[in-house]
């Protein structure tokens, strides 16, 4: 049924994450919103969750979704958990979903990347530190300011945690978050996947029942509670955070080894530019990295002033807004594209209210990203070589590749939601 992926997958000997018992994962998501692709993801994460020790799922902030959303899922998992179990006594219980679904931050914590300890934080830290030789994996869907808290309040838990984030979009909402884990614990493993998840719905094999909507039509809709609410969400398959879920699903815990849920490269240094001045699409800075600029304040700046760059015509996206620095005003970004971009300045002070910019967002060059960072030994991000880009996404295509076998995957664990496991020796038995 999967085809050649399948003797591809063999050739590389891929097989699922080594370690001592099932891997620990605890997802940070954004659920919720007007964007239902972690809804996706959630369904996808609670059918494969017998493969692993499932430790936390907390709500992550910038979607509208809050716990309740989590819950949601779960009481619908909760529906099809009878046939479930007969499939896998490593199930886990719908009560125990339940109580280790918790509330993290509802918005950024601003500038410094941190704020205040939230449930969800709070959360992260006491599985990090309990008593346990296999680390911590902790998935992040959306923003990742839960993460940047509990390393904030609990730095001894870095060595215990693996990190999987789904950047890009999200890199670009909870810039201030990143930059600070960036910044305070280069030490901290992490995959940084920017655009290499965006291989898991588009480029592959998409003809016939494994084209995206077709997929889902066959696949998922009408298998039982979870893939009629799946089926409803969209046209097709999305799932954009479900790399980090495939990637301890079928792999070898190497970052740099071919696997479902990516295949990555050491970060390089240099992703971060700073400016002393209001820049031009003539400056060109990294796609997906950091970009500060630090704008003299006028005379007559006062406190009560206000000033923020409405990056992209991003009406309804983050507006970096200036941090007080003295003699001047700090605004972050993190471009989510390669290609160049407008700069509005709105200010209550009439001398940098109306200022117009912009700056190019570009990929690293070769002699750059094929250098690894000397400081961030641990953090790996998306391959930019040609043969890894699907289209204009860097990476992508060591995802795709693998299309018919996480697909195939995912379909069969549907099927476990359809129907209870027939006894062996039945007569219907295959």
């Amino acid at each position: 049924m999967a085809g050649p992926a399948h003797a591809d997958a063999a050739q590389e000997g891929l097989r699922p994450s080594r370690g001592p018992g099932r891997p620990r994962l605890l997802v940070c998501t954004d659920i919720g919103g007007t964007d239902p692709d972690d809804f996706q993801s959630m369904v996808h994460l609670l059918v494969a969750a017998d493969r692993f020790h499932l430790e936390g799922i907390v709500s992550s902030p910038f979607g509208a979704g809050r716990k309740a959303d989590i819950l949601r899922v779960i009481d619908l998992y909760d529906r099809d958990f009878g046939n479930l179990r007969t499939w896998s006594p490593h199930y886990p219980r719908p009560e125990a979903l339940r109580s280790l679904s918790k509330q993290g931050a509802l918005e950024s914590a601003g500038p410094g990347g941190v704020g205040t300890s939230t449930e969800g934080s709070q959360w992260i830290i006491r599985c990090a530190r309990r008593r346990d030789p296999r680390p911590l994996n902790v998935l992040v869907w959306g923003g990742i300011d839960d993460l940047a808290q509990a390393l904030h309040d609990a730095p001894d838990i870095l060595p215990n945690l693996r990190v999987y984030f789904i950047g890009g979009p999200n890199k670009l909402w909870s810039v201030n978050a990143y930059d600070y884990i960036e910044t305070h614990h280069p030490d901290l493993w992490v995959i940084e996947s920017n655009s290499t998840y965006r291989g898991f719905f588009t480029g592959g094999d998409q003809t016939g029942e494994w084209s995206n909507t077709t997929f889902v039509e066959k696949h998922v809709d009408g298998h039982g509670a979870l893939g009629s609410f799946f089926a409803g969400l969209l046209s097709g398959v999305k799932m954009g955070d479900t790399p980090s879920v495939t990637w301890h699903l079928n792999g070898d815990g190497n970052p740099g080894h071919p696997g479902w849920g990516g295949q990555y490269v050491p970060v390089w240094d240099g992703r971060k530019t700073i400016f002393d001045r209001l820049t031009t699409t003539a400056d060109v800075v990294e796609a997906y990295g950091v970009v500060e600029w630090l704008i003299s304040k006028p005379v007559g700046y006062g406190e009560s002033d206000t000033t923020r760059f409405v990056v992209d015509n991003r009406l309804g996206g983050p507006f970096p807004t200036g941090v007080d620095e003295g003699d001047a005003l700090r605004f972050r970004y993190s471009p989510r594209d390669a290609r160049p971009m407008s700069i509005v300045v709105q200010s209550t002070h009439p001398d940098l209210e109306g200022l117009t910019g912009g700056f190019t967002a570009a990929p690293p060059p070769e002699e750059r990203w094929k250098c690894p960072s000397t400081t961030h030994r641990n953090w790996w991000c998306d391959d930019q070589g040609p043969a890894a880009a699907e289209g204009v996404w860097p990476g992508a295509k060591t995802v795709s590749r693998w299309r018919l076998d996480y697909l195939a995957d995912f379909a069969s664990r549907m099927d476990r939601c359809a129907a209870p496991r027939r006894p062996r020796g039945s007569p219907h038995d295959d």
